[in-house]
């Protein structure tokens, strides 16, 4: 039987939320091959390390990120993705309140920078396909579980949760029908202050509750109405 081994890269779509604006971490690569474009943060797995290790490593040494929320989410084993040979690519996204995370660029990246999620540029190794899927698991993961909480700050407004729905789905949504189902869920909790200073006018601070979540009932987690 002929069986054929390839390399394993993993790759992390970093997404992070700041100014009612879904973002996106990308290094702009030091070396060939794709000298000066920029790039999802990733990398060759090395020794015995799992793909989760693999991952958690690269993130650190390109972007300067750890402690985040990572999700395997697809593999990709397309042919001409890498010029220096086939790769087998596992994908991870990852969330963050990029508010509280300053990029730091390894020896491997001449930058690391935020980029708004809509307005990429184009990527190295073909990512384009990864990233895309990237979003569309981020919107599938959002439907069903709170991970929203994941990328804002701890006290919130349902403003900012209402923008960032909209940003990660990039459609507009009803305000009194969003405001009126958020209110029913019990573990998005008041925290009886309001928001001090901001672009915004001051709103109701929330937080989000984990064990009360746990025993809420878990079905379908957001639908939305878009305006029309």
């Amino acid at each position: 039987m002929n069986r054929s081994l390839y390399p394993i890269t993993v790759d992390s779509v970093i997404f992070g939320y700041a100014d009612r604006t879904l973002k996106v971490a990308l290094i702009e690569r030091k070396v060939d091959p794709f000298q000066g474009m920029w790039a999802i943060p990733g990398g060759f797995m090395e020794g015995d390390e799992t793909v989760e290790e693999t991952a958690r490593r690269e993130l650190l040494e390109e972007t300067g990120l750890k402690d985040i929320y990572l999700e395997q989410f697809h593999v990709f084993s397309s042919h001409g993705r890498d010029p220096r040979g086939r790769t087998v690519t596992v994908a991870f996204f990852a969330l963050i309140d990029s508010e509280k995370y300053h990029l730091i660029a390894s020896e491997d990246a001449l930058r690391a920078k935020w980029w708004p999620a809509y307005e990429i540029p184009p990527l190295a190794f073909h990512q384009e396909e990864i990233y895309n899927k990237g979003i569309e698991a981020l919107r599938l993961a959002m439907r069903t579980r709170p991970l929203a909480f994941e990328l804002l700050p701890t006290a919130f407004t349902f403003g900012e949760l209402q923008a960032l729905y909209e940003q990660v789905f990039n459609i507009k949504i009803d305000r009194r029908n969003f405001y009126r189902k958020m209110s029913k869920m019990d573990f998005i909790c008041p925290s009886g202050k309001k928001q001090v200073g901001g672009k915004h006018r001051p709103g109701m601070l929330y937080h989000y509750n984990p064990q009360l979540y746990d025993a809420f009932s878990k079905e379908t987690f957001f639908e939305y109405t878009a305006r029309r």
